[in-house]
């Protein structure tokens, strides 16, 4: 069967059921529902938007939003006209901002929801155009409606599978963002692949809210809904995220460890973990419970339930496993469209491993451990970086992840770290802070961790306490930690032992620069930021900053 691009699978569904539903937005709290005719009514208005601009084909056109229709509406828009979509975070900050549209050199950027819309839009430097979403207070030189008074573009172009869909800048972790070059055969085959091995189909539904600046809700979510004709819903707000959970119902829920996290302890404040445990070992009982949990989650009828991004903690895994929850874990780059491997069908044994390699992608270990992949859905390069494309590519046409693993018997890798976190300590001792870091957060009290100390003897953790944690009291908190610390020592080899936890005081934020948008740690800046107190005196086996 022969690859079609998203555009074509659009052209399909805008014909063949043009007034089912396919996007749910939430306003002010009523839902605005777009059918495939209204989806691909505004996308040729904005489309023809564009081509009046009359920018050379091929150019780059900036998204900077928080998922909503509007996203989708317009990257249909900008494939229509035959650009470039070049997405950037909705929490990046000024000098993310510059540098994008700088390295891209857009020409255009469309401005959507965002939290600090003001000092965001004041990044945008004269000369580019800017077009607004229909949210409120957002200052462009065309609003969303103005827009939508162009005559709908009627073609139907089918781009070049070998032509750039896309600019997927990375998040950051370390130094600049990388512009990652998609061209429509590596994020299609990817999306349309991803029906087949995880069972997704039309009468699917999902619940857009993870960022669509990163390729996993891009090609997973959005991308993988025009092959499959399934329904989207968005969130309005994070503070209306549990509603709009429980109103989707989604069949499909993809997330993040931190936020899983999150979860767990919103169910432990209303239930101690003791009483908890009690109520699950009761048969009849145990059934109740859970699907009472599921159901005030908006999970009950989540058929597959997914993390990736990050490791999330073995213990957070089976606790959620417990209630009827099977959290399969996947995992991707940027640089493979996040197809590289899955979790699913889940395995309770295997448990803790990324997976096995989707059907079509190749992975081996290197000498060195690193995990190495090879296939399809590959990048094309790294925009005008030539250099640091050949880096990251192999002689014989793999891409260097720099995660570090194995794989087991039955083809299932486990993640050991990244090479580049991988650091020594004055004693000359080489300390994978990763696997430390998953066995601290068995406990439920951290919420947050980061295991480092490249200049001292022993290695030590930082820890950010769960806002439930906080208000219990300091000498049991204390107690908790001290027991988990030396729990997680004894099983560590004498070089890796913590010489103690520190406590922190504020937890690490995107916006305070410590976490990078989908939320992985940029610890590079943070043990930069923290470096007067990682190598200061530290008193006792729990300190407080």
């Amino acid at each position: 069967m022969s690859l079609k691009s998203p555009l074509e699978m659009f052209y399909h569904w805008e014909e063949t059921t043009p007034d089912s539903i396919y996007l749910k937005q939430p306003i002010n709290g009523s839902v605005r529902d777009f059918t495939w005719r209204d989806v691909g009514d505004q996308a040729r208005r904005v489309a023809a938007s564009l081509l009046a601009m009359e920018l050379p084909s091929g150019s780059n056109i900036a998204i900077l939003s928080k998922n909503c229709a509007e996203w989708f509406i317009t990257d249909l828009a900008i494939m229509l006209a035959g650009h470039v979509s070049v997405p950037i975070y909705s929490t990046a900050g000024e000098k993310t901002i510059r540098y994008v549209l700088d390295h891209a050199k857009c020409p255009v950027i469309f401005v959507g929801k965002l939290d600090d819309t003001e000092r965001q839009v004041a990044a945008i430097e004269e000369g580019i155009i800017k077009l607004a979403f229909p949210y409120p207070n957002i200052p462009a030189d065309k609003q969303w409606d103005e827009l939508l008074q162009s005559a709908p573009y009627i073609d139907k172009p089918i781009p070049a599978l070998d032509s750039v869909m896309t600019i997927v800048y990375t998040s950051g972790s370390t130094g600049n963002p990388k512009g990652v070059v998609h061209n429509y055969e590596s994020i299609c085959w990817a999306a349309s692949n991803s029906l087949v091995e995880l069972g997704v189909d039309q009468n699917d539904r999902i619940l857009s809210y993870l960022p669509l600046a990163h390729i996993t809700e891009r090609v997973l979510v959005e991308i993988a809904s025009l092959y499959a004709g399934m329904r989207i819903d968005f969130i309005e707000s994070l503070d209306t995220f549990s509603r709009d959970v429980n109103a989707t119902q989604p069949t499909l829920f993809l997330s993040v460890p931190r936020l899983w996290t999150r979860f767990q302890m919103g169910v432990l404040a209303n239930m101690p973990q003791k009483k908890l445990d009690l109520l699950l070992r009761i048969p009849i009982v145990s059934g109740l419970v859970s699907k009472k949990i599921r159901t005030k989650l908006g999970l009950n009828k989540a058929r597959l339930c997914a993390s990736g991004s990050a490791p999330i903690a073995v213990p957070t895994l089976e606790w959620f496993r417990k209630i009827g929850v099977n959290i399969a874990e996947g995992w991707g780059m940027t640089e493979n469209s996040a197809y590289g491997t899955s979790s699913v069908p889940f395995r309770a044994d295997k448990i803790g491993s990324i997976g096995r390699a989707y059907s079509g992608v190749d992975i081996r270990i290197a000498e060195d451990g690193e995990i190495q992949v090879k296939g399809p859905c590959n990048m094309k390069e790294y925009y005008l970086e030539p250099e640091k494309t050949a880096e990251v590519m192999t002689e014989d046409g793999y891409l260097k992840t720099g995660d570090k693993g194995s794989i087991d018997s039955d083809g299932y890798i486990t993640i050991t770290g990244r090479l580049k976190e991988i650091f020594k300590t004055s004693k000359g001792k080489y300390i994978a802070p990763v696997p430390i870091e998953s066995k601290l957060m068995a406990n439920s009290s951290i919420e947050q961790v980061c295991v480092t100390g490249s200049q001292l003897k022993q290695p030590i953790g930082l820890v950010v306490l769960s806002v439930e944690a906080l208000k219990l009291a300091t000498e049991e908190i204390e107690e908790s930690l001290l027991a988990t610390l030396n729990e997680v020592n004894a099983t560590l080899e004498s070089h890796a032992v913590l010489d103690c936890l520190v406590v922190m005081k504020d937890e690490w934020t995107v916006d305070n620069g410590l976490l990078t948008p989908t939320l992985k740690l940029k610890r590079h800046d943070l043990e930069e930021y923290y470096d007067s107190l990682i190598n200061g005196e530290l008193q006792g086996k729990i300190a407080r900053q």
